[in-house]
């Protein structure tokens, strides 16, 4: 008997089960809080663990994120040493964020914001439309998710550059790393996508001394993690023309409250963290490969290094 635990802020449960339960014949997934004697657990399935959740399971194999992030595994500060981490490399996973970044890279560069203001006033007016070419985009981030959003809209015919800790060899993507890179990278940027894990050195990230080295009335996509963005530094850039328009799919607290003023700003697109979600008919047989592996002695794949946070 192989027992799971799962636990997850979307109650999906039983889909979980059903569809891990055909790669693992033997499986016990115990949902959360139900989950039995915790001696019993092998495996931890997770998103946004409970804090001290983890070290309390004393035979735990190994814990296994329900995404391509990690961040909301180490907000825990206390987990048990010794247990690999993995996350989600899926292709599916990949392929929907990348449909999130294209639709609305393709939004601001071909202006629609603007046609839809003029819907709403009758207002018949064409506007210049520079060539995909001629819209420089970049991307903050260069993992899986980064890599793969950059090359398609390179093959769109974007001129797209890449930001991220080490330098990459992407084909099509051209790559700035480290602080030394940043200033390049930002000035050559009028649509700034944040695919960034979420770590020590990322958070914040998203702030008015990285808007002030944008072009004038650039764009922001951030769909990789609320605590990137300094809040109360965006409708201030918004505001001033700094920035043209910001789409954000995460908050740094979810679902964002009702009277939160990001609701009411003509130049924010909300979308409630939907950019890219783990659907257990892709994802539960790479869980279970994984098992298989712990199982025999080796490595989970895609194995986190806790040092670097991802």
């Amino acid at each position: 008997m192989t027992t799971v635990l799962f636990q997850s802020d979307i109650d999906r449960g039983q889909w979980w089960r059903d569809e891990l339960g055909r790669h693992v014949p033997d499986l016990d997934l115990r949902v959360w809080p139900e989950i039995g004697d915790k001696d019993d657990i092998d495996y931890a399935l997770v998103w946004r663990p409970e804090i001290g959740l983890l070290r309390s399971l004393p035979k735990l194999k190994a814990i296994l994120s329900l995404g391509a992030g990690v961040d909301h595994i180490f907000r825990d500060p206390d987990l048990p040493p010794g247990v690999p981490i993995a996350r989600i490399v899926d292709p599916n996973l990949t392929a929907r964020m990348t449909e999130y970044v294209l639709l609305y890279v393709l939004r601001y560069h071909r202006q629609v914001p603007t046609y839809e203001a003029f819907q709403a006033d009758r207002i018949w007016r064409m506007l210049d439309q520079p060539a995909a070419g001629e819209r420089p985009v970049g991307i903050m981030g260069l993992g899986e998710l980064g890599a793969d959003a950059g090359r398609q809209l390179a093959d769109l015919g974007f001129d797209v550059a890449g930001w991220s800790r080490t330098k990459k060899d992407i084909a099509g993507i051209e790559s700035f790393h480290g602080a030394d890179g940043l200033e390049t990278f930002l000035a050559r940027t009028e649509i700034l996508i944040c695919l960034l894990p979420l770590t020590a050195a990322t958070e914040g990230i998203l702030g008015a001394s990285l808007f002030a080295g944008l072009p004038d009335g650039a764009y922001l996509i951030n769909a990789a993690r609320g605590r990137h963005l300094v809040e109360e530094d965006l409708i201030p850039a918004l505001d001033s023309g700094r920035l043209a328009g910001a789409t954000l799919d995460v908050f740094r607290e979810e679902p964002i409250p009702a009277d939160h003023p990001f609701w009411r700003h003509p130049r924010i697109t909300i979308t409630p963290h939907v950019a890219s979600i783990s659907d257990p008919r892709s994802v539960a047989g790479l869980v279970a490969d994984n098992i298989r592996r712990v199982e025999a002695g080796d490595q989970p794949l895609n194995l986190v290094d806790p040092a670097a946070g991802y």
